[in-house]
């Protein structure tokens, strides 16, 4: 199913912060220091996996590759059996200043992928959504945040979603805390924090701000 196992002596690296923190920006750091980044389009097929929390083909996907961000690896409970398999792996935990800023961010940029670029998208425009299959951009979507179709982005919902996350994963390392690194990619200092965690020396003097919005 996927890519032969892939050797190397790096501990994974996983980006497990939600969609539109910095997660492209981070993977251009990873790029950068060379690590080999996971297959993406299938990573975000196995979307259904992780709903039904059957992690088996996300960890057989981890052995392709140094490092991972995005779908399934962002999404709430992956990081816990991530971290049970691979006893040496480090976590980097992104964050927007705020949660209103993550959510702005995510509808302004849906909305200029699969709507008129000023609303956010309807159900039935991410039913149609040409994206991996179509309509995978509305099953990621339900799957996640579990919201109606008449109230698709609704504001509450989704940053109880980003800020119950964000939580769970801080809790979970807190007797840990060399496993994580919780950064904001709008701080240029966290560039060089982030260049420490992964012990390495900085080639820059800031982030590479990839994808904004």
């Amino acid at each position: 199913m996927f890519d032969r196992i892939f050797n190397t002596s790096k501990p994974k690296v996983f980006c497990i912060g939600f969609g539109k923190t910095g997660t492209t920006t981070i993977q251009r750091v990873l790029k950068d220091f060379n690590y080999k980044m996971g297959h993406q389009e299938k990573g975000e097929l196995l979307v259904f996996d992780w709903y039904k929390r059957d992690f088996k083909n996300i960890i057989n996907l981890c052995k392709t590759a140094d490092a991972f961000q995005d779908v399934p690896f962002s999404l709430p409970f992956t990081f816990m059996a991530l971290d049970q398999q691979f006893k040496h792996a480090q976590f980097i935990l992104t964050e927007r200043d705020t949660p209103e800023q993550w959510y702005d961010s995510l509808t302004k940029f849906h909305s200029k992928l699969w709507s008129d670029g000023d609303k956010p998208p309807t159900a039935n425009e991410l039913k149609n959504a040409k994206y991996r299959y179509q309509g995978y951009a509305y099953d990621s979507f339900k799957l996640l945040y579990n919201t109606s179709d008449d109230d698709l982005y609704n504001k509450e919902q989704l940053i109880s979603v980003y800020n119950g996350h964000n939580a769970m994963v801080k809790d979970y390392f807190k007797s840990r805390p060399e496993k994580l690194l919780v950064i904001n990619v709008s701080q240029k200092n966290d560039y060089f924090r982030l260049c420490k965690f992964l012990n390495k020396s900085p080639i820059r003097e800031d982030f590479p701000w990839e994808n904004k919005t």
